[in-house]
C-alpha cells in the first residue's frame, strides 16, 4: 500500500487546512504557512517525509539498541513498517484526533517508534522529562489530555496514577509488575492492532495536512507552569530538513551519518537532531545507555564513534574536567606534550589560517589520539545549544582541535533559527540565520544590542490554550520574541548578550547583563562551578558561587568531595584543602584569599563602576537538577536561586 498512498497524498498534499491565522491555541486548530519567497517549498507531513526516506534509505540502519553486549540494529523499512503498527495499536486503544501520547522515559527505539506512531495516528506527542516530579507529569499528561502513556520502567509508572482522558499505558522496559487493567508491555502493545486494516490507518494518514499540530513541546520552565508548544508537521519538515542542512549533516546517499542520542527527547534540541532529521536524512541512531550522564556516555561514544555530536554546555563541561583529569595524572613528559600540543591548536584555530606543519605535527601526534579517546576520532561535527556555552569550555576544545558549533533557538522555533558549522563559524557567536529563516533586532541601544526576534516556517503555532501567553511571544505582525538580547555583525553573525529577564538593573538604574561577568569569574577561578550574579533593584552588585566537587553517580547529587581539577587550584595556591566542607565558612583563608584576587581580576576588566562585584559568598553545596537549582537541560533557574538562598543574599544587603 506504501506506493499507491505516497501518490494519493502527494496530491492531498497540496491542500492545506483552512487557516485564517498565523496562531492558534487548540489543539485542533489550523494555521496560516509562513511562505514566502524566501520560503517556497511545497509543505509535506511527517509521514510524507517518512515514506520518501524509506524510497531512498530503506535497507540503511536507522535504529541500533544494545541489548547485552549486541547492538541491534533496525532498518527504514523496518521501523517505518513498526512505526504503523504502533499506529494501530494506538488506533486499537482509543486515541482521538489531537489528544496526546505522553512519553515518559529514557531514549529508546521505543520511544521513537512510540513518537512516530503517534503521528501517523493523528495524535499529538507529548514529551515528558525524565526528572519530572509525579506533579508535573500530571499535569503535561492532563494538559495535552494525552489518552495513552507510554512510560519506561516502573519508577517512571509510579508517576502516573489513573488521569482524566487517559485510556491505557504502555511500559517498553523492564517486566510489569503487576498486571492492572489496561496496563500493556511494549510487545502486548504492538500486537494490538493486527485487526486494524492497512485501508482505516491509511485513510487517517491522509486527512492530516501539514499546518496542523502533531508535536507538542514543554518549554522547562524557569519560571512558572510549563507551556505547550505546538508544532505543525511543517515546522517539524522544514526544520528539520532546512536547519540541519545549514549545520551541514549529509543525506546518506553522501555520508550516512551517525549518532548517539542521549539528550532529553521531550527537549526539542534533541527531537529535532536525534528523531526528526535522522530520519530526514537516513541517519543512524543509536541509543545510549540510560546512565549516560553519570558517566556511560563515552563508553556508548567509544564503540559507536558518532560523525555527529551534540551535548548542552554541561555535558561539554564534564567532558572537560574528565580530561583535564586524565592529563593531570600523566607523566610529566607526556603532561608537557599534551599542553604544548594543545596550545599549538589553539592558536591555529584563533587565527584560522591555513595549517601550519607544527600543527598537524601536533594533531596527529597528540590530540588526535586524545579524541579518539572520547569516541570522536569519525567526529567532523560538534554542537552546542539549549543553553549559553563559557569561553573558557570553548577554547579547552579549541586546543583538541574541536570546535564547538554552537545552535540557537527556542521551542517556539522548533529548535535552531540560528546555526553555526563548518561554512559558519566565528569564535562564540551563534553562527548565522538558518537559509529561509529572517530575524531582526528591536529596540537596540548605543551599542547594537537589540531582543533578537524570529520569522520562518520554523516559528510555532501557538501556545495550548493560553491565548494571553501566545500574544505576548507573537508581536502584532506573527514575529517571534526570544526574551534574549544580541547584536549581529557586519557578516550576519549573532552574539547572544543575555536574556532580558535576566538583565540585572541596579537602584541606580544601570543595565548589568549578568553572563559576561559570570563568564569572567569562571575563567579566572579554574575552582569555581556555578557563578550566579544577583543585584537587580539593589545598591551593589554581589555574586553566589558553588566549587567544583565529584558527582554522585547514583543519585547524580553533588558532593563534598572537591573534584581533581579545584584540588590541584588549592595545591598550587598552596592548600591542602581536599572537601568542600575544608573551604566554606571561611576556614580555608588560602582559597578565599585566591578568590578574592581572582574577582579583583575580573573587576578590574568591569566597563563601569557599577558592574564590579562587591561582595560574594561561596556556598555549601553546587547546583544540580537534583537540588532543583538548574532545569531538565541544566539551564540555571535564576528565580529559583533567589529564592533557595533568600538568606545568604539579605546578608549581603545588610547595612
Amino acid at each position: 500500500s506504501l506506493v499507491s498512498v505516497t501518490i494519493e497524498e502527494v496530491l492531498a498534499g497540496a491542500e492545506l487546512a483552512p487557516a485564517q491565522c498565523l496562531w492558534t491555541t487548540g489543539a485542533s486548530g489550523s494555521v496560516q504557512l509562513r511562505m514566502d519567497e524566501l520560503c517556497p517549498e511545497q509543505p509535506i507531513t511527517v509521514h510524507q517525509v517518512f515514506t520518501n526516506t524509506v524510497q531512498k534509505y530503506g535497507k540503511l540502519t536507522a535504529l541500533a539498541s544494545k541489548r547485552g553486549n549486541k547492538w541491534e540494529k533496525v532498518t527504514f523499512s523496518e521501523y517505518y513498517h513498526l512505526s504503523r503498527m504502533a499506529t494501530k495499536g494506538f488506533l486499537k486503544l482509543g486515541l482521538e484526533r489531537f489528544h496526546s501520547v505522553a512519553i515518559l522515559g529514557f531514549n529508546s527505539a521505543e520511544w521513537f517508534i512510540a513518537a512516530v506512531g503517534t503521528v501517523f495516528a493523528g495524535g499529538i506527542i507529548a514529551g515528558i522529562y525524565t526528572t519530572n516530579s509525579p506533579d508535573s507529569c500530571l499535569y503535561v499528561a492532563k494538559d495535552s489530555r494525552a489518552n495513552v502513556i507510554v512510560v519506561e520502567n516502573q519508577k517512571q509508572l509510579d508517576k502516573i496514577l489513573q488521569l482524566p482522558h487517559l485510556k491505557a499505558i504502555v511500559q517498553y522496559s523492564g517486566s510489569l509488575k503487576e498486571k492492572l487493567p489496561n496496563f500493556y508491555s511494549w510487545e502486548e502493545f504492538m500486537g494490538l492492532g493486527l485487526d486494524v486494516s492497512d485501508r482505516e490507518l491509511d485513510e487517517v494518514i491522509i486527512s492530516q495536512k501539514a499546518n496542523q499540530c502533531c508535536v507538542l513541546i514543554y518549554t522547562s520552565g524557569t519560571t512558572g507552569s510549563p507551556k505547550g508548544v505546538m508544532l505543525s508537521h511543517d515546522n517539524i519538515t522544514w526544520t528539520a530538513h532546512h536547519a540541519s542542512r545549514a549545520g551541514d549533516m549529509q543525506p546518506a546517499e553522501i555520508r550516512h551519518e551517525s549518532l548517539v542520542s542521549y539528550l532529553p527527547l521531550s527537549h526539542i534540541a534533541a527531537q529535532i537532531y536525534d528523531l526528526w532529521t535522522g530520519i530526514q536524512w537516513g541517519e543512524q541512531v543509536s541509543f545510549a545507555q540510560p546512565d549516560a550522564l553519570k558517566g556511560s556516555l563515552v563508553d556508548t561514544l567509544r564503540e559507536v564513534t558518532p560523525t555527529a555530536h551534540m551535548g548542552v554546555p554541561r555535558v561539554w563541561e564534564k567532558i572537560m574536567e574528565k580530561i583535564k583529569e586524565g592529563i593531570s595524572r600523566c607523566g610529566y613528559m607526556k603532561r608537557k606534550l599534551v599542553t604544548w600540543a594543545m596550545s599549538v591548536s589553539l592558536e591555529a584555530n584563533q587565527r584560522d589560517e591555513e595549517k601550519s606543519f607544527l600543527f598537524t605535527l601536533a594533531d596527529s601526534l597528540v590530540l588526535h589520539k586524545l579524541r579518539a579517546e572520547l569516541g570522536f576520532s569519525n567526529c567532523v561535527k560538534f554542537f552546542s545549544g539549549a543553553a549559553p556555552i563559557g569561553s573558557e569550555t570553548l577554547q579547552f576544545f579549541l586546543g583538541l582541535n574541536i570546535r564547538l558549533y554552537e545552535a540557537y533557538g527556542m521551542s517556539e522555533s522548533s529548535g535552531p533559527h540560528f546555526m553555526s558549522g563548518p561554512k559558519a563559524y566565528r569564535f562564540s557567536s551563534c553562527g548565522k540565520v538558518v537559509p529561509g529563516c529572517q530575524y531582526k533586532l528591536v529596540n537596540i541601544d548605543a551599542d547594537g544590542i537589540g531582543e533578537v526576534c524570529f520569522w520562518g516556517r520554523n516559528v510555532f503555532m501557538g501556545f495550548l490554550n493560553l491565548e494571553d501567553k501566545t500574544k505576548e511571544a507573537l508581536d502584532e505582525d506573527g514575529w517571534l520574541r526570544s526574551g534574549d538580547l544580541g547584536k549581529v555583525d557586519e557578516d550576519g553573525f549573532l552574539y547572544i548578550t543575555g536574556r532580558i529577564k535576566e538583565l540585572i538593573i541596579t537602584a541606580g538604574g544601570e543595565n548589568v547583563p549578568p553572563l559576561p561577568i559570570e563568564d569572567a569569574v569562571k575563567q579566572e577561578l579554574p575552582i569555581i562551578s556555578n557563578a550566579m550574579l544577583i543585584g537587580d533593584k539593589r545598591k551593589f552588585l554581589s555574586m553566589l558561587l558553588t566549587l567544583k566537587c565529584t558527582i554522585n553517580p547514583e543519585t547524580t547529587e553533588p558532593t563534598d568531595i572537591l573534584s581533581l581539577e579545584a584540588v590541584e587550584f588549592c595545591q598550587r595556591h598552596g592548600s591542602q584543602s581536599t572537601n568542600v566542607s575544608d573551604i566554606i565558612g571561611g576556614k580555608d583563608k588560602i582559597v578565599y584569599q585566591s578568590i578574592e584576587e581572582g574577582i579583583a581580576r575580573a573587576n578590574s576588566k568591569a566597563t563601569s563602576n557599577a558592574q564590579r562585584i562587591q561582595k560574594w559568598t561561596l556556598l555549601g553545596k553546587d547546583f544540580s537538577i537534583v537540588g532543583g537549582e538548574l532545569g531538565p537541560t541544566m539551564k540555571l533557574r535564576r528565580p529559583v536561586v533567589l529564592h533557595m538562598y533568600h538568606g545568604e543574599i539579605e546578608n549581603f544587603y545588610r547595612e
